[in-house]
């Protein structure tokens, strides 16, 4: 396991997906699986930054789990910031034209569509976010 605390800032997007890119190339990640974790990452960590402690800014980990069989691995992002869990929301009707849709949910359903498993958590006063993806 590997683990990264840093401030949870718009800024950091980059830092934190250079941090979890090292993790998947040590691996031998396909480029397209690395790519679909890389646009979590700036969906996920650019909603802490944005929401979770407003106005304020506050840490935020990122842990890089790998599992075995089948290969595997597993991105949690933690932080201590206002309790939402983002899989509550209902998913946008992508069948609606852009126009017709809510604002809204379109980057949450992309990890949940592009993710193999995706959970939440409010445990001990933190959000608890785990994305996984075989390798």
């Amino acid at each position: 396991m590997k683990e990264l605390t840093i401030d949870a800032t718009v800024e950091n997007i980059e830092k934190v997906t250079a941090f979890v890119d090292e993790q998947l190339e040590a691996l031998g990640c396909p480029w397209k699986a690395q790519m679909q974790i890389d646009i979590a990452i700036d969906e996920l960590f650019g909603n802490i930054a944005h929401y979770a402690y407003n106005p304020e800014v506050g840490p935020a980990t990122v842990r890089v789990d790998v599992l075995q069989e089948p290969l595997s691995v597993v991105v949690t992002f933690i932080d201590n910031g206002v309790a939402y869990d983002p899989l509550a929301k209902e998913d946008p009707d992508v069948a609606l034209s852009a126009e017709e849709r809510k604002i809204g949910g379109l980057g949450i359903y992309m990890v949940k569509k592009s993710m193999d498993e995706i959970s939440y958590e409010y445990k001990d006063g933190q959000n608890i976010l785990r994305i996984k993806k075989q390798i």
